[in-house]
């Protein structure tokens, strides 16, 4: 991992270098694959450049050929736009930080939330835990919860859809 900043650049964001290396240390220590810190206006975001993993194709098999359900076809194509339009609905909610999600206080507790339930603004509707601090992730609006994109004790990335409030 590599920081670069010109002269330049720090004279114009007033940016202390030793934060930015304390923060490119963490991401190390903490295998990470980014870390966002704000203070007022100012705010510094530090990316891991990852080494992409390309996949071996699987092999190729000669079967007899079978017929397949027309409806078996049509469902599994269908899920992967479930997450693309809940994107653009305006009433999503999206994690602020990289971490790993829960959906209940404590291990054992109910959900803070279930598909169908009315929320207020405010209220909380599961935790993203960042570098062993439980960050509770509340409602910005009232409504009805649509839909709950994440699994309990799952990853969640910086800007990934949680939970979809009509």
């Amino acid at each position: 991992m590599s920081v670069r900043m010109t002269e330049k650049h720090k004279e114009a964001m007033q940016v202390d270098p030793e934060l930015v290396n304390q923060l490119a240390t963490l991401l190390d220590a903490t295998n990470l694959t980014e870390i966002e810190v704000q203070d007022g206006d100012r705010r510094i975001r530090v990316v891991r450049n990852a080494t992409p993993v390309y996949a071996q194709p699987p092999a190729m098999s000669v079967a007899p050929a079978m017929m397949a359900a027309p409806a078996a076809a049509a469902t599994p194509a269908a899920a992967p736009a479930a997450p693309a339009v809940a994107a653009n609905h305006p009433g999503t909610v999206f994690s602020p930080m990289v971490g790993t999600v829960y959906l209940a206080p404590e291990p054992g507790a109910s959900n803070f939330i279930h598909v169908g339930d009315k929320v207020e603004k405010g209220a909380t509707l599961l935790i993203v835990e960042a570098m062993k601090v439980m960050n509770p992730i509340v409602a910005p609006k009232s409504g009805v919860i649509s839909s709950i994109m994440v699994e309990n004790a799952q990853p969640v990335e910086f800007d990934q859809p949680l939970v979809v409030i009509e």
